[in-house]
C-alpha cells in the first residue's frame, strides 16, 4: 500500500519577508537542510524554484521522471542521524519497499534473480553458472558489504570537500585513520554478471566516470545490500521533507502550493547575498544567507552581473554537466508482463553507447492520487552525452525508440498492449524545471577529494553557501543529504544564533 502525502497548505505569499535562512532549489539536500534548520528554530523559506511535483501527468496518468534506486538507511549512517532528529526515521522505514527480488539481471543468455533470501540467490547463480556461480556470488556478497570501512568516516561529518589549508591538512591527517577508504572494488572479474552489476554505478552516483575505491565502492554497495524502492522515488522522499518543515513552522513556495515559486534573479550587498526576487512579484525575500540546492548552471542564470560577481560566477563554472539519464515510461496491463518479470531489473543491451539500461516497475498512478491495482508503469533509463539535446526532438525521440526496442525484446507481447508510451523528456516540457534533468552526470575543473567531491559549499559570496548534488556527485542520495547536512553546521556557525529544537 502506497502512502498518501498530505495536501501541503495553499497560500499565495508568506506573511514574513525577512529571514534566517532561504534555501533555493527542489534537491534533496536542501530538502533535509530547510527542514534541519527549522527543527533548530531558525526561521526558514524554502523557494523550490525549479520544482518538478510529484512525477509528471500524461494522459491521466502521473509518471515518474527516472527510475530511482534508495539505499536502505541503515547504510547511510550519518543520513540516518538527520532523520531522526527530525523524526521521520519510522516513517521512512515504514514506506520503503523492497523490489521483488532485490534485482533481475538480463543478460543475452543469462536471467537471474537476486532474491533477497541468501539460500534462494545461491540457487540462482548455480543453476546459470555451475561452479563458476560460487565465485561470482561470493564477489557480490562481498561488494555488498564493502561500504561498512567508510560508515565510521562519514559519520564523524568530515569536511568533504575542504575549503582552505587547515580543513584540507585536518581532512588528510582524518582520511589517514581510516584505511578502508582506499579498498578497491571487489566485483572486478570479467564474466557477464559482474560486468552488469558494474553498470550499476552510473544510476547511483552523479559523477562522470567514477576512478577512486570510494567512489566506485560506497554508493554501489549501499544499492547491492537492499535497493528499495520509496513511493514516489525521489520527488516522494523530497515531499516527506517537504511536509516535515512545513509542521515545523517553515515557509515553503513549491508549484504545489502556489504560483509564485521561481526567482528571478538575486540581490547583492556588495559581495553579500541579501535577497530573492520572485518572478511576477515586486517582493523582495530577504535572509542573513542563502543555501542553493539547484543545479550550478540554475543558479548561475540568477545572477544578473556576472561581472561584478565574477568569483561566484567561476566557482559555478567549475562543473560541466557531461550526460544525463534519458527515460521512458510505458503503461501497460499488468496481465500482459512476462512471467518471472522482476520489479528492477538490469538489462545488458549490449549497445555500447547506450551501455546497461534500468528498469523499474510502478504501480500505475491517476493525478488523483488512486492507483490502478490491474495497470503497470514501466520506467526504463540509460544515459547519453548531454550534447545530444543540442541535436533536437526528432533526435531524442529516436533516443526513445531505440530504449523502445529493449522493451520490445523484454516484453514481447506488450507493444500492442501497451495504453501510453512517454518520454519525460519529450512529453513533461510544461512542467518547471523538467529539463535540469532528474539524474545527471558532472565534471569538474577541480582537485576531487577521495574522488567524490565537487564543488565546495564554501562560495566567493560568503553568506551564499550550496547543498546541490554537485558537492558530493560521487556519493551520490547520500551525498546530497551530507551536503545537506554540512550545510546545516555551516550556517550556524556563520549566524552564530544559538539553536532552539522544536519538536
Amino acid at each position: 500500500m502506497v502512502a498518501k502525502s498530505k495536501p501541503l497548505p495553499s497560500t499565495t505569499a508568506p506573511s514574513r519577508h525577512v529571514y534566517d535562512v532561504i534555501v533555493l532549489g527542489s534537491q534533496l539536500g536542501g530538502a533535509l537542510a530547510a527542514a534541519l534548520l527549522a527543527k533548530r528554530g531558525y526561521s526558514v523559506l524554502l523557494v523550490e524554484h525549479d520544482g518538478t511535483g510529484p512525477g509528471y501527468e500524461h494522459d491521466g496518468f502521473v509518471l515518474p521522471y527516472a527510475p530511482f534506486v534508495a539505499p536502505a538507511l541503515k547504510t547511510m549512517p550519518a543520513v540516518e542521524e538527520a532523520f531522526t532528529e527530525l523524526s521521520l526515521t519510522a516513517q521512512l522505514q515504514r514506506n520503503q519497499q523492497p523490489h521483488v527480488p532485490d534485482l533481475q539481471l538480463v543478460m543475452p543468455r543469462h536471467r537471474v534473480d537476486l532474491h533477497a533470501d541468501a539460500t534462494r540467490r545461491r540457487a540462482e547463480f548455480l543453476r546459470e553458472f555451475g561452479t563458476d556461480g560460487e565465485r561470482m556470488l561470493a564477489d557480490l556478497t562481498a561488494t555488498a558489504q564493502q561500504h561498512e570501512p567508510s560508515d565510521a568516516f562519514l559519520k564523524e561529518g568530515p569536511p568533504l570537500p575542504p575549503d582552505g589549508i587547515l580543513e584540507s591538512w585536518n581532512l588528510k591527517k582524518r582520511v589517514g585513520q581510516h584505511p578502508g577508504l582506499q579498498t578497491e572494488p571487489r566485483l572486478t572479474g570479467e564474466d557477464e554478471p559482474s560486468k552488469l552489476l558494474r553498470g550499476l554505478l552510473p544510476f547511483v552516483v552523479h559523477l562522470d566516470q567514477p576512478a577512486t575505491p570510494l567512489a566506485r565502492t560506497r554508493p554501489l554497495s549501499q544499492a547491492l545490500q537492499t535497493p528499495w524502492r520509496y513511493p514516489g522515488g525521489r520527488d516522494g522522499l523530497r515531499q516527506l521533507l517537504f511536509e516535515r518543515l512545513v509542521e515545523l513552522g517553515g515557509d515553503l513556495l513549491s508549484p504545489e502550493n502556489t504560483d509564485t515559486y521561481v526567482v528571478e534573479e538575486l540581490h547583492f550587498e556588495g559581495g553579500r547575498f541579501s535577497a530573492v526576487k520572485l518572478l511576477r512579484s515586486d517582493t523582495l525575500y530577504r535572509a542573513s544567507c542563502l543555501v542553493s540546492a539547484t543545479d550550478a548552471g540554475a543558479l548561475r542564470r540568477l545572477i544578473t552581473d556576472r561581472k561584478k560577481h565574477r568569483g561566484l560566477s567561476e566557482h559555478l563554472d567549475l562543473s560541466t554537466l557531461k550526460s544525463f539519464l534519458f527515460a521512458v515510461n510505458w503503461v501497460v496491463p499488468e496481465a500482459v508482463l512476462p512471467r518471472g518479470m522482476g520489479e528492477l531489473l538490469l538489462v545488458d543491451t549490449q549497445d555500447a553507447e547506450l551501455g546497461p539500461l534500468l528498469l523499474q516497475q510502478h504501480p500505475a498512478r491517476k493525478p488523483d492520487g488512486k492507483e490502478d491495482p490491474t495497470l503497470r508503469v514501466l520506467c526504463a533509463g540509460g544515459f547519453f552525452p548531454a550534447s545530444v539535446r543540442d541535436l533536437g526532438e526528432g533526435y531524442l525521440q529516436s533516443l526513445a525508440m531505440r530504449i523502445d526496442a529493449h522493451l520490445d525484446a523484454l516484453m514481447p507481447f506488450t507493444k500492442d498492449k501497451r495504453l501510453l508510451r512517454s518520454a519525460p523528456y519529450l512529453d513533461a516540457g510544461a512542467v518547471r524545471g523538467s529539463r535540469l534533468m532528474p539524474h545527471p552526470h558532472y565534471v569538474f575543473d577541480s582537485e576531487a577529494v577521495l574522488g567524490v567531491t565537487g564543488l565546495k559549499q564554501h562560495t566567493p559570496t560568503k553568506n551564499l553557501l550550496l547543498a546541490g548534488r554537485e558537492v558530493l556527485p560521487g556519493l551520490g542520495l547520500e551525498g546530497e543529504f551530507l551536503a545537506g547536512a554540512r550545510a546545516v553546521r555551516l550556517v550556524q556557525e556563520m549566524l552564530k544564533k544559538k539553536a532552539v529544537l522544536k519538536r
